[in-house]
């Protein structure tokens, strides 16, 4: 049976022993002569006292734990005031194996780097190293060690906390809940989570004393894998520093090649842990919450590294650290951005819309986390937010210049502009209230290379405007399926004016266009909406192209001239829209507005003349003996100008009274111009007959016109004229003359003696008188002023036909007179 020891015993077992430090240690065992000349037996002594301590620690736990489980009956020295061993701590101390430190080589009397002997045996209260106990009393460590003290203070230490969160019950409850002290357990990891995050690392540090023999390579190269930096480095920096006393002392048993080789093996190692430093950085933002002490040794490495560049003797290292770490935090920003998802827009139209708005939410969530946990990884000299806002800002321009490689689509490149121009630098992401007041310091714009957004802007632009070319031809398409395949009759709008939506179609199409670009940049709004306009200058040609080879085989022509009527209204309205952008593309908008009253002008005359060749059949039939015993070729022309002009009441303004006048100009000219062919000439008194009827049919054709014309000063000329026809005394004809001169005076005397000869006035001496009297008037008047008005002129439009009574009227009058008169 071991012998237990009584607390007090131990206390004055360790006072005689002094094990204070790591020198009471040396002293203890020079005096019991037990002193190890070599570093294995240390060595082993100090990894199987720091695995003993963790061991206890945890025992420490269990019994805490088990001593809330049990109850008072599994204590049976609480009573009493005292406390007692656990037996499963007693039976843990003899199984715990003997360690060896990865800190120190084989033969080397140096304690680790990482902890001075003081550090190692420094105890708390009441804590004793097994060491201490001679060989003899190995086995009976439990006895003559001190783990009844560390489990009394755990025991101790665990009656108080149950004391505080009343978790303790009566002597008669026998059970405990775990519940309540797992809690606690929580509460307590996270407070000492959020005490350890609360502690800023300082800029200056104190270095561990280097090894003065350092590690093997290969324990050194095992240190740097395994991410013991700290051990690592100051073995690194002693290994170093014996490489540069050797090749300054160049002594015999230090060779050339051995020198070398050395040098060879350090800056292998020296590239190992720069390699490995990197490693960490660039994990440390995407792995959860990494060791903040090992980003610490990194910082102090890189430090330390720094100080050492300008030593004398030349930088065996690889110099640079600190680039190497900014390069490490690029890298891991890089790898971060890649690891968002990215569909292929095959897979997924909205591929980029989508990858954008995750991409946004990984920037925000990644510096959040720089924020929160890495910066204070760091000494503030290492600018860490600052490094990482930098690098997102580079890394970002460069995947977004990756993207607009795969970019085709309008949508994309406007994603991509939006995103770039709107939300990167909005709230939602680098402006995001979780990032204060961090960001309020820093650049929020993107390390974009020069010109690349002019150069995206202009792809956008022109990706608008073979989109607007591909629209107009898809327009086209429709328009041919649903209308002219179909020979299907245009509608009419509200205003009851015939429509067709292509007008909408493309205003729509230019509208949006011009919206979407605006939200990104004004100006890029009208350099879209410019490639649009420039894209539409040629669709008005295309259209008529199209619209003439579809429609040629219809027959009917009130549909054909319904169609024409529709695209005349269509294309007005286009215009009056594009209108709108005449401030900001002033030369496209002239460019299109000329092509568009091109094709209007054309519509309109091909309407017109679709109207001569329907009527001029009956037209030819006026003025004639047919003409006079029958009205069946004015009711035929009187019948289709009348169904034209109700037709254009469809037509919108202003070309519906431009064509109505034009109309109404044919109509009354061709009807006069019949006057002119000397086709029939009336005689025994017809020419009142046919002034009668001329008056009759004129009114018919003036009621007709005379709320759609302009041109209402042709109403007269078929007053005048029926007027002359009609006078029965040919010597009144003169007092007709003034009135039809002053209101037309491009009238002719060939003209006049053309409607004298329909008179039946076809030569002698009242003829000259006219002829005399009309050359007087043209005389007068034309001193007035009123030759050569163009806005009215009729007369000088109609050719006449010569007779031989013409070339009479060109005799003077005298030569008529008889000799006796």
């Amino acid at each position: 049976m071991a012998e237990i020891v009584e607390p007090g015993d131990m206390e004055e077992v360790n006072e005689a022993q002094g094990l204070e430090d790591g020198s009471s240690l040396k002293s203890t065992m020079e005096r019991n002569g037990k002193t190890q000349p070599d570093g294995p037996v240390k060595e082993k002594k100090l990894g199987m006292m720091k695995q003993f301590r963790e061991s206890m620690k945890r025992v420490g736990e269990r019994s805490l734990l088990a001593s809330n489980s049990k109850g008072s009956k599994d204590r049976p020295y609480s009573d009493q005031g005292g406390d007692s061993i656990d037996p499963e701590v007693t039976s843990l101390t003899h199984q715990l194996p003997p360690t060896h430190s990865p800190s120190l080589s084989a033969g080397s009397p140096v304690a680790s780097p990482l902890k001075s002997p003081g550090e190692f045996f420094q105890r708390k209260e009441g804590e004793e190293s097994a060491e201490d106990s001679p060989p003899s009393q190995k086995k009976h460590s439990r006895t003559h060690s001190d783990p009844s003290t560390i489990g009394d203070s755990l025991l101790k230490k665990g009656a108080s906390i149950r004391r505080s969160l009343r978790l303790v019950g009566n002597k008669k409850d026998k059970t405990l809940k775990q519940e309540p002290l797992q809690s606690v357990t929580e509460i307590t990891v996270e407070e000492k989570r959020a005490g350890e995050e609360s502690v800023e690392i300082k800029e200056s540090y104190i270095l561990p004393e280097i090894p003065h023999t350092p590690l093997s390579v290969m324990q050194i190269n095992e240190l740097i894998k395994t991410e013991v930096l700290e051990e690592a480095h100051l073995n690194l920096l002693s290994l170093r520093q014996e490489f540069q006393r050797e090749r300054d002392e160049c002594t015999e048993e230090a060779s050339p090649m051995e020198l070398a080789k050395k040098e060879k093996d350090l800056s292998i190692l020296y590239r190992a842990m720069q390699e490995k430093v990197k490693e960490i950085v660039r994990n440390s933002n995407s792995l959860p919450s990494l060791n903040k002490e090992l980003l610490m040794h990194v910082a102090r490495v890189i430090q330390e590294e720094e100080k050492r560049e300008a030593e004398p003797g030349g930088m065996v290292g690889l110099g640079d650290w600190r680039g190497a770490w900014r390069e490490a935090v690029s890298e891991g920003v890089e790898a971060t951005l890649k690891r968002v998802p990215l569909d292929r827009p095959e897979q997924n139209a909205s591929w980029l819309a989508i990858h954008l708005g995750l991409l946004g939410k990984a920037i925000v969530e990644n510096l959040e986390k720089v924020k929160r946990e890495l910066q204070g990884s760091y000494p503030p000299s290492f600018n860490v937010f600052s490094t990482y806002m930098s690098c997102y800002h580079g890394a970002v321009s460069q995947h977004l210049n990756t993207l607009q490689q795969q970019v085709t689509d309008l949508k994309d490149y406007y994603a991509l502009l939006d995103w770039i121009i709107n939300r990167y630098e909005s709230e939602k992401i680098m402006g995001s209230p979780s990032l204060r007041p961090e960001m309020e310091a820093e650049k929020t714009g993107l390390s974009l290379e020069e010109g690349f957004l002019d150069q995206l802007k202009g792809k956008y632009c022109m990706r608008a405007k073979e989109d607007m070319r591909a629209s107009l031809d898809k327009i086209l398409e429709l328009e041919n399926e649903d209308i002219w395949i179909k020979k299907q009759a245009p509608e009419t709008d509200d205003e009851h004016f015939l429509n067709s939506d292509i007008h909408m179609d493309i205003w729509t199409n230019v509208k949006s266009n011009a919206v979407n670009s605006k939200r990104i940049d004004v100006n890029l709004e009208m350099r879209v909406v410019c490639s649009c306009l420039e894209e539409l200058q040629q669709f008005p040609k295309r259209f008529e192209t199209k619209l003439r080879y579809c429609c040629n085989s219809v027959e009917n022509p009130s549909l054909w001239a319904d169609y024409q009527i529709t695209y005349i209204n269509s294309f007005t309205a286009l215009m009056e829209h594009m209108e709108g952008y005449r401030e900001s593309c002033p030369t496209q908008v002239d460019h299109l507005s000329r092509e568009v009253d091109g094709l209007v002008n054309r519509l309109v005359q091909s309407l017109e003349d679709q109207f001569k060749n329907d009527v001029r059949p009956y037209l030819r039939r006026m003025m004639t003996r047919k003409w006079l015993s029958t009205d069946e070729d004015f009711q035929q022309l009187y019948s289709r100008t009348e169904k034209l002009t109700h037709r254009c009441l469809q037509m919108r303004p202003p070309y519906v009274q431009t064509f109505l006048s034009c109309l109404h100009y044919y109509v009354v000219k061709e009807y006069v111009s019949q006057l002119m062919k000397n086709n029939y000439s009336c005689k025994n008194r017809k020419h009142d007959k046919a002034a009668t009827k001329m008056r009759v049919q004129w009114d018919k054709l003036k009621d007709l016109f005379e709320e759609m014309t302009t041109h209402d000063w042709l109403h007269p000329v078929g007053d005048h004229l029926s007027n002359i026809i009609g006078e029965t005394n040919k010597r009144d004809i003169k007092n007709h003359l003034k009135l039809l001169v002053a209101d037309y005076p491009d009238i002719s005397k060939k003209h006049l003696s053309a409607v004298l000869y329909f008179r039946g006035l076809m030569r002698g001496r009242e003829r000259q008188a006219i002829l005399q009297r009309f050359t007087e008037l043209k005389r007068e008047l034309g001193t007035a002023g009123n030759i050569g008005d163009n806005r009215r002129a009729l007369f000088s439009d109609m050719q006449v036909t010569v007779t031989n009574t013409d070339r009479l009227a060109d005799i003077p009058f005298f030569c008529f007179l008889l000799p006796d008169s």
